[in-house]
Order: structure tokens, then C-alpha cells, then sequence
């Protein structure tokens, strides 16, 4: 199918994908997981009734950020919060309350991403992250990335826990995925387009077993740091950067 060209007129409300892009990414991962286990574990409120709060938030920020008629790096960084806190807690609740175990949940949610790609592609023509310039692409983007993002998090703890890697094995072995990502798109002709997808899902899981590796007990193979102060210090830390290292949003013809 041809894909759809937006009107030139149209802006991107998304970042350009730079450096910087991926340190507050993988940040925001790690956010994501001590900030969903706060409110699930620490508060004690469950998986599904914080998944039903983070799914609220998320919905109503997209919302927003579908609305805004430009790009505006705090309601973008926001947004991406939402989807990773509410992709933690609806993972968890999947794996361990539903029962689908970490295999099961990891494979349905690598179906959904597949999906939600193949979905997108077909009615647009393209899954590339420039062409997301109107409200249809916008909807696809954030669907992915929600889905990604619960993906993510079953990887990290599956790779954890039932893979025998611990924590911080969990988060070398991601770590080490994405710096491959990193050589293939320099020194490889795999399509750019495919290659920021691969990165996007493998920073959640590195930030998943980074945010287990602050957060769980000594006990469990983790630091025991508070969730909450983790959660505070790894917000200060993104909210410093969007200060000191400003973004842009993408242009239609930017390499990403």
C-alpha cells in the first residue's frame, strides 16, 4: 500500500531521535519500573488497581498530546512515562496475578507489538517515526509504544528471574543487545526504520532489570534502595535534562 504523505504543513510532535533521545529513554524505563512497583507494592495497591490508574493517565495524556498542535517536550516525556509505568504494573499483572508466566505473556505481547506494526503499516504505508505527523500515525505510535513497553517489561523479568540472569546480568545482556543495535545501524544496511524499533523495545527490559536491580531486596540479587526516593531521583534526572539538553521535534527528513 503507498504510504500516505503528511501535509508538509503538518509539525511532528515527536523528538528527534539523537543521543539524547535515548539517555531520557532508558531513563524513563527505569522510572517506569520503580514508579509502577511503588504504587502496586509499595502502596499496596495491586497490579490492576495501578495498572487502572497508570492506563487512566496514560489515555488522558495521549489524548493531549494527540491535541497539541505542536511539540512540546514535557507532555511527550510525560506521556512516555505513563505508557512505561502502566506497561510495568499490566505486565505483572499478566505474568504473575493472571498467570500467563513470563514466556507466555512475553510471546502474546511480541504478538500485539507485530500487530499493532503490521496494522499501522498497512493503512499508512509506513511505520517510520518521521511520518508521524497526523492524529492516525499518532495513534499507532503511541499503541506500539504502549505495547513495546509491556513487552519490555516481561522480557526484563523473564531474562531475570526464569532466565537465571539476575538483575544486573539481565541488564548487561540488554545492554550489550542495544550497543549491537548500535553497530548494525552504523556499519549495516538493516533498515534504520526496523532498527529504532528493535532499540525502542530493548531499552524497556534494560530498564526493567535496572529498576529491579535499585529496588529489590539484597536477598533477591537488588541494592534495596526506596522505590519512591528511586523514583524521585531518576524524575530530577529527566526533568534536568529536558532543562539543560533541550530537544527539537523530528523533521520530516531526519535520519532517525
Amino acid at each position: 500500500m503507498p504510504a500516505v504523505s503528511p501535509s508538509p504543513a503538518s509539525p511532528s510532535k515527536v523528538p528527534e531521535i539523537t543521543l539524547v533521545f535515548w539517555i531520557i529513554k532508558i531513563a524513563a524505563t527505569t522510572l517506569g519500573e520503580t514508579g509502577g512497583d511503588t504504587v502496586s507494592m509499595t502502596m499496596d495497591l495491586g497490579y490492576l488497581a495501578a495498572t487502572g490508574i497508570f492506563a487512566a493517565l496514560l489515555i488522558a495524556l495521549v489524548i493531549w498530546q494527540i491535541a497539541a498542535k505542536w511539540f512540546h517536550p514535557f507532555l511527550y516525556w510525560a506521556t512516555i512515562i505513563a505508557s512505561t509505568t502502566a506497561g510495568t504494573t499490566l505486565a505483572d499483572f499478566a505474568d504473575r496475578s493472571i498467570g500467563i508466566g513470563y514466556p507466555g505473556g512475553s510471546l502474546l505481547l511480541l504478538a500485539c507489538v507485530i500487530g499493532s506494526l503490521a496494522a499501522w503499516h498497512f493503512t499508512l504505508g509506513t511505520i517510520s517515526v518521521r511520518s508521524v505527523r497526523t492524529p492516525k500515525a499518532e495513534f499507532f505510535y503511541w499503541l506500539t509504544i504502549t505495547f513495546s513497553q509491556t513487552l519490555g517489561t516481561a522480557l526484563g523479568d523473564w531474562a531475570a528471574d526464569t532466565g537465571g540472569l539476575g538483575f544486573g546480568g539481565g541488564a548487561l545482556v540488554f545492554g550489550a543487545a542495544l550497543l549491537a543495535v548500535v553497530a548494525a545501524y552504523y556499519w549495516t544496511r538493516i533498515s534504520h526504520v526496523l532498527l529504532f524499533w528493535i532499540a525502542f523495545i530493548l531499552t524497556r527490559p534494560l530498564g526493567a532489570t535496572l529498576g529491579d536491580l535499585f529496588d529489590k531486596p539484597v536477598a533477591e540479587g537488588g541494592l534495596a534502595f526506596s522505590r519512591p526516593l528511586a523514583t524521585a531521583v531518576l524524575a530530577a534526572f529527566i526533568l534536568l535534562c529536558l532543562v539543560v539538553l533541550p530537544q527539537k521535534a523530528a523533521e520530516p527528513d531526519a535520519a532517525h
